[in-house]
């Protein structure tokens, strides 16, 4: 399966910065979907609040999922590989 990763920043309640990227399926273009996965993933962390759009999320680049995205993609329509202050 190819995917669309998008790169993400949030910066946290704590003033630290939040790098993950958001997995979806390369056919996917809605931004409004895709920041909306992002914002759930937020919501899991504690810090549903924090603003997310397109200053935030840019489309990086497409590759082929990892095993463990795909499965992610198929139960919930997108996967989130957290990077940076993502605890």
């Amino acid at each position: 399966m190819e995917v669309a990763v998008w790169d993400t920043y949030v910066r946290r309640k704590d003033g630290r910065i939040m790098h993950f990227d958001i997995i979806v399926p390369a056919e996917v273009k809605d931004t409004a979907q895709i920041f909306a996965y992002g914002r759930a993933y937020l919501q899991t962390k504690g810090e549903g609040e924090q603003p997310l759009d397109s200053r935030h999320c840019r489309f990086c680049h497409l590759e082929r999922a990892r095993p463990e995205w795909e499965k992610a993609i198929r139960e919930k329509g997108y996967a989130i590989f957290g990077m940076e202050n993502c605890d």
